[in-house]
């Protein structure tokens, strides 16, 4: 199959990424189990997955362009456009759309000048919707270079993103402090993140994503007088001898009735 018509790397650049390619590959038994990594790899140098990208991990792992390609066409984590320096996703699936997602995305355009999967003219910021952040605790969600601000309101999301192309601070609702979509795209390529302090920033999840757990073990939630919605799983259970579950509150007089 003819390979993907694609200038290739600059020789300092290509040496440096090669040699990054062999620490990833050399952690796989089976080489092509790199690529997902190595597409990070390239975007990582340039932000975005460009057909010179593409043909310098097919060189790598011995595949052709086009098997690089469908992989990289078919997850949406890899851009065909370079990103802005700061990446805002933000989630339009049911629950973040229905308390504000699809009027926060609207609203950014318009803020932005740009349409989805587009970067502001300075190059600062990309913007693109989101099936799902995976936080349906904190919705509406909107994410940066993949680190969450939860709760989000169309102005509080615009006020972000003004903040950040005027170069002042900007601290995520949970995790790490954010880096570069560059910075980012090598991280998740597995290599380490060389920020001090970076890795001790990420925290635990926070009450919205534990009152489940807290409600599984009969805990009471905050707000609701003691209530307790769900009994602990360990309350007025029992074994009989044959090792059936009983509740001891049978009507039947059966013990240990199988269900």
């Amino acid at each position: 199959m003819p390979a993907l018509p694609a200038t290739p790397y600059p020789e300092e650049v290509h040496a440096r990424l090669a040699a990054d390619a062999a620490e990833l590959i050399g952690r796989y038994p089976q080489a092509r189990s790199a690529l997902l990594p190595l597409l990070h790899l390239v975007q990582a140098e340039e932000g975005f997955v460009s057909p010179t990208g593409i043909r310098f991990c097919a060189e790598q792992l011995d595949l052709t362009t086009a098997e690089v390609t469908a992989v990289a066409t078919f997850y949406t984590m890899y851009r065909r456009r370079p990103a802005g320096k700061y990446h805002v996703g933000v989630c339009t699936n049911t629950l973040c759309a229905v308390l504000g997602g699809d009027q926060i995305f609207d609203e950014l355009q318009q803020h932005l000048g740009v349409r989805n999967n587009e970067t502001t003219g300075d190059g600062e910021i990309s913007i693109e919707h989101i099936e799902c952040n995976a936080a349906c605790d904190y919705a509406p969600v909107v994410m940066v270079n993949w680190e969450f601000f939860d709760d989000q309101t169309p102005e509080s999301a615009k006020r972000l993103v003004d903040d950040l192309r005027a170069g002042r601070e900007v601290r995520p609702t949970r995790g790490a402090r954010l880096c570069t979509f560059k910075e980012s795209a090598r991280i998740l390529a597995g290599f380490p993140d060389e920020r001090p302090g970076a890795n001790d920033e990420s925290g635990a999840g926070g009450a919205p994503s534990l009152a489940g757990l807290r409600l599984a073990k009969g805990e009471a939630l905050p707000g609701t007088g003691g209530t307790k919605v769900v009994a602990p799983r360990h309350e007025g259970i029992g074994h009989d001898g044959a090792g059936y579950e009983s509740t001891g509150h049978e009507s039947t007089g059966h013990e240990g009735t199988e269900a």
